[in-house]
């Protein structure tokens, strides 16, 4: 264990604690300090460890991917929802995860939730399946292959897991 774990935090603590006071008096400069230093301690051995980026530039191409999905899927709710509402066909389907890590399923799931038409329900207790309430359900096998496909292969591979 090093003296300052979480040097970033450590120095984020310091200057907020100066700046929440207004004040560079030698009695908050000594307080900042030992908070910058004992808090992080304190809360080291909580850390996990997260997985980090392994590939930041498709990180950059599956933001922008994601965006473009949400504004598309935007459009065809709006068209599904102003039509007749029997033409409606909701449904579950539960979606197998290859992906590990708990920031790589937690990425999947949110991806899901925030494209229009699909949200996550839920993760399988032992982090197997993710169940996916869509609003429009041609083909169950074809969301399962998209999701995988367009959004869980990229993750696996910027996270590496």
């Amino acid at each position: 264990m090093s003296f300052l774990p979480m040097p970033f935090h450590s120095l984020l603590l310091f200057v907020v604690w100066l700046l929440l006071n207004s004040s560079i008096s030698p009695g908050h400069i000594l307080l900042a300090a030992f908070f910058a230093i004992s808090i992080p301690l304190l809360v080291n051995s909580m850390r996990n460890e997260q997985p980090k980026i392994k590939k930041p530039w498709l990180a950059i191409r599956y933001f922008f991917m994601v965006l473009k999905d949400i504004l598309v899927a935007n459009i065809q709710v709006a068209v599904l929802v102003l039509g007749p509402i029997k033409n409606l066909k909701p449904g579950f389907v539960a979606i197998p995860l290859d992906v590990t890590s708990d920031v790589g399923i937690t990425l999947l799931a949110s991806t899901v939730s925030l494209t229009p038409g699909t949200v996550s329900v839920e993760i399988s207790e032992d982090k197997q399946w993710l169940y996916v309430h869509a609003l429009h359900l041609d083909n169950e096998q074809d969301l399962i292959d998209e999701i995988k496909q367009r959004y869980e292969r990229p993750i696996k591979e910027i996270l590496g897991c």
